[in-house]
């Protein structure tokens, strides 16, 4: 199979270049710069509050995926680090990010104040509320990997960590006009800044905590499904399709204007091809899962819709209808094998966030001069071992200076009992006999 995806790799690639008829248009602005900005304004809130919402597709997808008896404590890490993520990102992160020097790689650390002005096309508190929902997004693809076996406050204080300094720092590479900007990398709305440097912390940390008790038999195989089956699939999905929701937010607010037709064409766009990426992901690992494994896992095609999602959140716009599809259908594919490659190094990310953000996130920045003329393959890659390698490396370090200090995994006789009994104290489902 491996062989068989090499070989279809680059006629895919081709054919994505060749399906690719998109264009931008052109029409000009009859409105005033004030109505303008008004527009420009109220698409970053809208966009921010479906994004802000997909706090909550995070929360029931990590709570169905985990088991039963560590529901509560995933309910208390999602809003809690949505909580720090915006206090921190208020505090230092959005100055680190946007205080950047034109071609630098770090901002000031002083708090956000706002400075708006009508020249500037929308106002400073509206990009703030926009920006931060993106960081308090990226603390959440940790939580799930790391479920069921990391502490609570240690959990809190890598979130602070990574909201406040790690993902503002890299987000200033690109989008507040650093390095990578300047190189002329390309990430829309944030396969790499975003995605897989969630994707990049929640791996370190995986390595760093190491696997649930008895998650794989001495021969390195994942144990029966039974001791670690998913409390709620239904949950599960309920959450993939609020993600899935909000991710409309998350591409479409990405065009950051709608003052002009072209913008409004240009959202219009983005919106068909996030959800048809997105269907494409579901599709493709159902269908190899099919094929390859002989039945269809529910839980791939979840994870294969946000692995969709993901890989065309690198260039929404341009991509023709087909060759969204297809870039998500690749997504969804390695969010299967991605797993499998996980589950064959023993690493155990509970929810999948990983293969879905990480893996897919590279091939969605990767495949972006298929269909985004100014980009190059070789910028792409500079962009994703950058932010990568930066991620993992400072992750790990935060990681390993948390379980030398305070403390970052549960004990034996804790993770037994669950993280709900050990670190809240508020069961979410009774327990039956």
């Amino acid at each position: 199979m491996t062989k068989l995806l090499k070989k279809i790799s680059a006629p895919l690639i081709s054919l994505i270049f060749l399906l690719n008829m998109s264009s931008a248009g052109n029409a000009e602005t009859t409105v005033s710069a004030e109505v303008g900005f008004i527009f420009n304004t109220l698409l970053f809130l809208i966009c921010g509050f479906l994004v802000m919402f997909m706090a909550a597709g995070f929360a029931m997808l990590e709570s169905g995926m985990v088991t039963s008896k560590s529901v509560s404590v995933i309910c208390a890490k999602n809003i809690g680090l949505f909580s720090i993520a915006g206090i921190m990102f208020w505090l230092v992160g959005y100055n680190l990010a946007y205080g950047i020097d034109p071609g630098g790689y770090i901002g000031k650390f002083i708090p956000w104040a706002d400075g708006s002005k009508i020249g500037t096309g929308y106002s400073d508190g509206s990009d703030w509320y926009f920006q931060m929902v993106f960081c308090a997004t990226t603390v959440s693809i940790v939580s799930g990997t790391m479920a069921e076996r990391i502490k609570l406050w240690p959990f809190f204080t890598f979130a602070a960590v990574l909201s406040g300094i790690i993902y503002p720092i890299v987000m200033g590479w690109q989008w507040g006009g650093g390095w990578l900007a300047t190189l002329g990398f390309s990430d829309f709305a944030g396969s790499t800044l975003v995605h897989s440097t969630g994707g990049a912390a929640a791996l370190a940390g995986a390595m760093i905590i190491g696997p649930r008790l008895g998650r794989f038999t001495k021969s390195g195989a994942p144990a029966p499904i039974k001791p670690f089956a998913a409390s709620s699939i239904p949950l599960v999905t309920i959450g993939v399709f609020i993600l899935w929701l909000g991710w409309f937010g998350f591409n479409g607010g990405s065009q950051l204007a709608m003052g002009t037709a072209a913008d409004a064409i240009a959202v219009s766009k983005i919106f068909i091809n996030t959800f048809l990426a997105g269907a494409g992901g579901v599709l493709g690992a159902a269908t190899i899962t099919r094929l390859h494994f002989g039945k269809t896992d529910v839980v791939q095609m979840l994870n294969g819709c946000i692995g969709g999602l993901v890989a065309i959140t690198a260039e929404p716009l341009l991509p023709s209808p087909f060759a969204a599809i297809l870039i998500g259908a690749v997504g969804g594919l390695i969010v299967v094998y991605g797993t499998k490659l996980l589950f064959s190094l023993q690493i155990d990310d509970v929810v999948g966030a990983i293969p879905a953000h990480l893996f897919a996130g590279i091939w969605g920045t990767l495949i972006v001069p298929a269909t985004n003329t100014g980009a190059t393959f070789s910028t792409q890659l500079i962009g994703v071992l950058s932010v990568n390698i930066f991620v993992f490396i400072v992750a790990y370090i935060v990681f390993s200076l948390i379980k030398a200090t305070i403390g970052l995994r549960l004990s034996k006789e804790g993770e037994t009992k669950g993280t709900d009994v050990t670190e809240t104290g508020v069961i979410a489902y009774a327990i039956r006999d």
